[in-house]
């Protein structure tokens, strides 16, 4: 599975999953914003591109057509997201 993440500094991809998209983006050093880490507060909002996810935990927060929370949820296929992150030394 692919997922793509477009950014103010380019294009990046990411070919392996973690236990959520959030800690797949942290793990490749894309750090975005987030509070609760369970769907929650919804500050991690990410638009969604392209693709389809699956939530492992049905989040609380408001969750948009369009956007997902990246805190609870998985890729189901490939994915795009517009991803608002500052990149760390660890990519």
């Amino acid at each position: 599975m692919s997922i793509t993440l477009t950014t103010d500094s380019g294009r990046y991809q990411v070919s392996t999953q973690d236990n959520s998209l959030l800690d797949t983006l942290e793990r490749t050093g894309h750090q975005i914003e987030y509070q609760c880490r369970q769907g929650y507060c919804g500050a991690c909002r990410t638009p969604l591109t392209s693709g389809s996810v699956t939530y492992t935990t049905e989040p609380l927060a408001v969750v948009a057509a369009g956007s997902i929370l990246p805190c609870c949820c998985k890729a189901d296929s490939d994915i795009t997201l517009a991803v608002i992150a500052t990149i760390t030394d660890s990519a």
